[in-house]
């Protein structure tokens, strides 16, 4: 079964998360508009396109910002292998994203 990022993560930011009062919810678990993208919940299979999720215990900033990070991430890489030629790019999933955050 494919994970969401926060399941796979166990950062906490998930609603009733351990970390959600701390760090808030994280809008990867909200954003409605990637649904569904890559077998994942919400934005949860497409975090890297995602302003304000988290790496490092740290909340970032956008994708512009942090995508350099993402890519060496061991989530996005198991997505980007469970997914391979399926993978949906990150200008297309940036379209789709719905969650505004800085």
């Amino acid at each position: 079964m494919k994970k969401n990022c926060w399941e796979f993560k166990k950062c906490g930011r998930q609603a009733g998360g351990l970390k959600s009062h701390e760090l808030g919810i994280c809008p990867a678990t909200t954003d409605e508009g990637l649904d569904g993208v890559h077998e994942g919940i919400n934005g949860g299979r497409a975090c890297w396109v995602i302003a304000g999720t988290l790496c490092g215990g740290e909340v970032q900033g956008t994708y512009a910002k942090k995508g350099h990070n993402c890519r060496a991430c061991d989530f996005y890489k198991v997505v980007t292998d469970e997914e391979g030629d399926a993978l949906v790019g990150s200008f297309t999933l940036m379209t789709k994203v719905t969650v505004r955050t800085a």
